[in-house]
């Protein structure tokens, strides 16, 4: 079993009407950048790649979250009805949709312990 990286959480799981198979959502590269830090936007820019605001990457990140949370409740839902054809697979969706959302809080509590210094600071 690969276990993917924190920040990318590689693909996700459709749904128990599939029959559990995975499937790549997109946004996975955006909410990757967002998760490793504030400067997503600014290496694309550096780097001359395409580059998206910094707005529009934390929409595709939370856009991600939101799905891999739908498809986790459904993978449950299949799981406690007896339904689903691949239970490891439920489950790793399951978990995969905790860590995404455990990762996503402990942002949520970096940027706004940030932001908090940043208005302390006296200039």
């Amino acid at each position: 079993m690969i276990i993917p990286p924190i920040g990318g959480l590689g693909s996700h799981v459709s749904g128990a009407a599939e029959g559990l198979t995975q499937a790549p959502t997109a946004g996975h590269a955006e909410a990757a950048a967002v998760g490793q830090g504030a400067g997503g936007a600014e290496a694309g820019e550096a780097t001359g790649g395409a580059s998206s605001s910094f707005g529009t990457e934390l929409t595709e990140a939370i856009s991600s979250l939101e799905s891999s949370q739908q498809s986790a409740a459904g993978a449950s839902q299949a799981l406690a009805s007896g339904t689903v054809s691949d239970p490891e697979s439920a489950v790793t969706t399951v978990e995969d949709a905790a860590l995404e959302m455990q990762l996503a809080a402990q942002i949520r509590a970096k940027a706004t312990e940030a932001a908090q210094t940043i208005f302390q600071t006296q200039v």
